[in-house]
């Protein structure tokens, strides 16, 4: 059961495992806040030097998410263990793909960019704007030279 470094490397072993066993592997997430009886708040001092200021302010305490990847038929379990608030949702954001391979879903492809429709439709819609923008500039050229009065006390 080995705990990986990196974020990106139990990615890619994950998305390995789940294209190799889509229907038998899981991914569990857990988060753990720990309790806050469970935080020292007394004053720290050290013996060596005895003008050094007591820290008085307890400890914040340190959350952590921890990600499992487990295929029972093969026993493979790949976890990975974080508490960086950054990386946390980067991880989230990346399950999605994760979830697709494990309801076995084919992967989105990216959009592709139609050049030829965008060239024969940038006419209308230059013509459509123009003609809803028009009467409202007109009206506020109108509007544009007075000034609002103030009320009196």
């Amino acid at each position: 059961m080995p705990y990986f470094t990196s974020s990106e490397e139990w990615q890619r072993q994950s998305a390995l495992l789940l294209q190799a066993r889509p229907n038998t592997t899981r991914i569990t997430t857990k988060y753990h806040i720990p309790h806050s009886s469970t935080i020292s708040s007394k004053p720290t001092t050290t013996t060596d030097q005895p003008s050094a200021p007591t820290n008085t302010e307890p400890k914040q305490p340190i959350a952590y998410l921890e990600l499992k990847t487990y295929d029972p038929l093969s026993g493979t379990t790949l976890k990975y263990k974080t508490d960086k608030a950054a990386e946390v949702g980067r991880l989230v954001a990346a399950m999605g793909t994760l979830g697709r391979e494990m309801a076995a879903l084919p992967e989105v492809k990216e959009d592709v960019t139609m050049t030829d429709a965008i060239t024969e439709g940038v006419e209308t819609i230059v013509d459509a704007v123009a003609s809803v923008v028009t009467p409202a500039a007109t009206s506020a050229q109108n509007t544009a030279g007075k000034k609002k009065k103030k009320g009196k006390k």
